[in-house]
């Protein structure tokens, strides 16, 4: 069992291309033990955004707190705490800090993606 305060995790800068002011926390990794889901926490800067990109698995997301917008199909649909996402295996998304604060998310992934 893993227990741990977020502020424990260190907080790595997102190294994709087209990434700009993110850093993400890699909460529980398959080098946790865990077989089947990561969870990472992202974090946005202000004016920040994840590239506009698509991969081969699906996420579930969770909004913590700030506000955004999740590219979808050429639109940019606003994102408040307490939202959840579900996006699909392939599908094309980007996310993007709309608020003057940190843009943190949750955001789970099938563990043999995750890179430890």
């Amino acid at each position: 069992m893993k227990i741990a305060s977020l502020k424990e995790i260190l907080s790595e800068k997102v190294e994709m291309d087209g990434a700009q002011g993110c850093k993400v926390r890699l909460a529980v990794t398959p080098r946790d033990g865990a077989p089947n889901f990561a969870m990472r926490v992202f974090e946005i800067a202000p004016g920040g955004h994840t590239p506009l990109h698509q991969h081969p698995y699906e996420h579930e997301v969770f909004v913590l707190e700030g506000r955004g917008t999740v590219w979808r199909a050429g639109v940019a649909v606003p994102l408040k705490p307490g939202d959840v996402l579900f996006i699909p295996a392939d599908e094309r998304h980007q996310f993007t800090n709309a608020g003057e604060t940190p843009f943190q998310f949750i955001c789970l992934i099938p563990a043999k993606f995750q890179k430890c």
